[in-house]
């Protein structure tokens, strides 16, 4: 046997070797699928198959360099040099450059980034006369990439019936014009965008049989990495390519598909015994990252899907101990407990930060869990994108936020005078900047008295800076009038529609940019609810900007700092990824799974999948939190514990020591609350009619708590900080009060606002 080989297993050992025809590697989590994969490409090269006439497929860039480096170990590199290995993207589009001429484009054509595209369309939907309010540009990009990856051309998405009518009742009946549109441009410009490479692939194999076959004959062994991602496009090239030698590899763990939003489909993976009769099947079932208890657990959660391959992941580790499930009061108690745990386990196990992954369903999530972070002193990043304050949506709400208190702020006018669109231009700005500089004053001041400073407008641009002016000078008014700074924040919510523009696209991007919206939202009304508790009276927006911004500064440390730090990120981003200590948050109903994901058995399928992902991240400890109240849109709403949780066999399940602190689920947590999804209604600025309305809706609704039954020692369930005892009761000037939390410490609460009832 050669010598790369001796390190296998024989699950693994057996996948290598066979070489009967097709073959399905279903590789369960952490069970050394790139091992079998590299390994299996070296033992065909030892075996007598030319490397060049070898096609490798892999989803990522880094993950073909990865594989490539490592056959280049077993082989050589001269020998993986010449493999034909990459992304899909990257393989087939030198087979588009070879044969540009069969599909009506010159070689040289060139492929439009995702700005382009968004330029292209944009550019589309003005010469249709479109406004990009009725048809947003990420959601037709969504729609057009989604027709390609299936196949569709905009002729066969005019033609059918079905798209059309789903079109109209979406109340966008011209998406498929702007389609036609959009295919139209990219052929006159000798140019195509990444979903096109697969679309002519697919053409150039159907429309020239002889290509095809050219193909067919010249790649020997086909071997597919990650096949439960695969799309429509994706899967039917394969399929064509390996009809004459019938020589495919593909591995995949249908247990991870978790990127249908991406137009992933599971089906490919588990029918793929439909397209390949003589299909045989090897499970890599030994897991070699995590304890056989976490493994347990995530084999109990898996089960309940009903569409899945079989399987039942092991290990050869410690058996490990059981999965704490946490129990918070609130979300701001779950992120407290979750600071205390990762601060005392690195102190208990003299580990390092960079052993502890958080990981949440949403990137909302990342805010209270970072305020906590920062107030313990822990630190941390955020993968695979920005910490919450640096977002772009809540930027952009910042600097209304600052408008409201400082209008002389020119950089804060600049983001948001034409966002969302009110049809203000750039020269416009340009010219009210041009007017500010010459004489030395604020864009503010200018736009005020636009012809003191002499600035020359035509009517409807007065008209446009005019209405601006009076919607930022209502947000200055309520501030200066005294109102708290959630008064404020809903007011610019209602009626600068900074969140309300965002409902008509529906894509995953722009939902995670409505999340982080109401997300800040919950900020604004939790920083007026601790400063009112504690006695002090300034909760104005000025007073909750100076926190922002001490945040902020944390926030903007150096990127390239590698000392170790904690790690948080979503579930989708942790995906190949392994960490000794995981954290998984927010694992309630309607947030996992998801509100947007419960419409369907397949939708909660890939959420129980998702939770599945999160749980075999985790190599030593695992642990779950849930709260029973969350912040949502500034108001609080009971949750209830996700009905994964009942999938999983309690014995698991660490119970709890402490009642009010490791509680596991009870049969009660379950039972079904009503829970409301509050959102900001959209209002016109137009007069401001609404303002003393939507001030009024936002005023405190609750008189704080009551001192009857109050004593030295009562037990407390506060709204925010959950239970406690308490320890001191002082009755002048005003009634406070001393609590000992179990989870958050000692706080000085005054009694009129503060919220919470007598549990003993």
């Amino acid at each position: 046997m050669e010598d790369y080989l001796q390190s296998l297993n024989e699950q693994q050992l057996a996948a290598v070797r066979y070489d009967g025809g097709p073959s399905l590697v279903i590789a369960g989590a952490g069970s050394g699928k790139t091992r079998v994969l590299t390994n299996k490409i070296a033992y065909l090269i030892a075996n007598g198959y030319d490397p060049r006439r070898i096609l490798a497929l892999t989803f990522t860039n880094k993950a073909a360099r990865e594989m490539r480096e490592r056959i280049a170990q077993l082989v050589g590199e001269e020998l993986s040099a010449r493999l034909w290995m990459g992304t899909f993207h990257s393989m087939f589009l030198k087979i588009l450059h070879f044969n540009s001429d069969r599909i009506g484009f010159n070689s040289n054509f060139t492929i439009y980034d995702t700005s382009d595209t968004k330029s292209a369309i944009k550019q589309i939907l003005k010469d249709l006369e479109l406004d990009v309010k009725d048809y947003p540009v990420n959601s037709v990009m969504s729609v057009i990439s989604s027709a390609k990856n299936s196949l569709i051309s905009p002729d066969d998405y005019l033609a059918d019936s079905d798209i059309q009518r789903r079109d109209y009742y979406a109340k966008r009946p011209r998406l498929g014009e702007i389609y036609k549109g959009y295919w139209a441009r990219c052929r006159n410009s000798n140019a195509m965008d990444f979903d096109d490479i697969l679309f002519y692939t697919n053409i150039l194999f159907r429309d020239n049989p002889d290509v095809l076959e050219k193909y067919q004959n010249f790649f020997q062994y086909i071997l597919v990495d990650e096949y439960q991602d695969t799309n429509f496009s994706q899967h039917l090239v394969v399929q064509q390519l390996s009809r004459v030698h019938n020589k495919v590899c593909v591995v995949g763990d249908d247990a991870q598909s978790i990127y249908s939003f991406r137009g992933a489909d599971i089906q490919n993976i588990l029918r793929l015994k439909t397209y390949y009769p003589g299909l045989e099947t090897f499970k890599l079932e030994q897991n070699y990252r995590s304890t056989q208890t976490i493994l347990n657990v995530a084999n109990s959660l898996i089960e309940k899907n009903r569409n899945q391959i079989p399987k039942r992941i092991f290990s050869m580790n410690a058996v490990g101990e059981r999965i704490p499930v946490v129990k918070a009061m609130t979300d701001y108690e779950e992120s407290f407990i979750v600071a205390n745990k990762i601060v005392e386990m690195k102190m208990l196990e003299s580990g390092s930060y960079n052993d502890f992954a958080i990981l949440y369903r949403t990137n909302a999530q990342s805010r209270l869990l970072e305020e906590c972070l920062r107030k313990r002193n822990v630190p941390y990043r955020i993968y695979g994108g920005l910490s919450f304050y640096q977002r772009k949506e809540i930027k952009d709400a910042l600097c209304y936020f600052r408008m409201s208190v400082n209008p002389n702020d020119d950089e804060a006018l600049r983001r948001i005078i034409n966002y969302p669109a009110r049809g203000i231009g750039e020269k416009t700005v340009l010219k009210v900047r041009a007017a500010a500089m010459e004489w030395s004053v604020s864009m503010w001041d200018v736009i005020c008295e636009p012809q003191r400073f002499g600035l020359e407008l035509n009517s409807g641009t007065a008209r446009k800076l005019n209405g601006f002016r009076e919607m930022i000078q209502a947000y200055i008014d309520l501030d200066t009038d005294g109102k708290d700074a959630f008064q404020v924040a809903t007011m610019i919510y209602a009626t600068s529609k900074i969140l309300s523009s965002l409902y008509s696209d529906n894509t995953p991007e722009n939902i995670s940019r409505q999340e982080n919206l109401s997300e800040l939202l919950n900020a604004v009304q939790q920083f007026v609810d601790e400063v009112r508790e504690k006695g002090e009276s300034d909760v104005s927006m000025t007073d909750f900007l100076s926190v922002v911004q001490l945040a902020t500064d944390q926030d903007s440390g150096d990127d390239d700092d590698d000392s170790p730090r904690v790690t948080l990120m979503t579930v989708h981003a942790a995906k190949g990824l392994e960490f000794r200590n995981v954290i998984i948050v927010g694992v309630e109903d309607e947030m996992f799974p998801s509100m947007h994901s419960s419409n369907s058995l397949a939708e909660v399928e890939e959420e129980r999948r998702l939770l599945y992902v999160a749980i075999t991240r985790a190599q030593e400890h695992c642990l779950i939190t849930y709260a029973t109240s969350r912040y949502i849109n500034g108001q609080t709403h009971p949750c209830m514990p996700s009905r994964f949780l009942k999938d999983i066999d309690s014995a698991l399940l660490e119970l709890p020591r402490n009642p009010n602190t490791w509680a596991a689920p009870s049969q009660n947590d379950f039972e079904p609350r009503v829970r409301t999804r509050i959102v900001p209604r959209q209002q016109k600025p137009e007069g401001f009619v609404p303002v003393r309305k939507a001030v009024a809706e936002a005023a405190p609704s609750s008189s704080g708590g009551d001192i009857d039954g109050l004593r030295v020692g009562a037990r407390i369930n506060h709204l925010r900080f959950g239970d406690g005892t308490v320890t001191k009761i002082e009755k002048e000037p005003d009634v406070k009060i001393t609590v000992d939390f179990d989870n958050m410490g000692i706080k000085v609460l005054l009694l009129k606002f503060a919220k919470f009832k007598i549990i003993g």
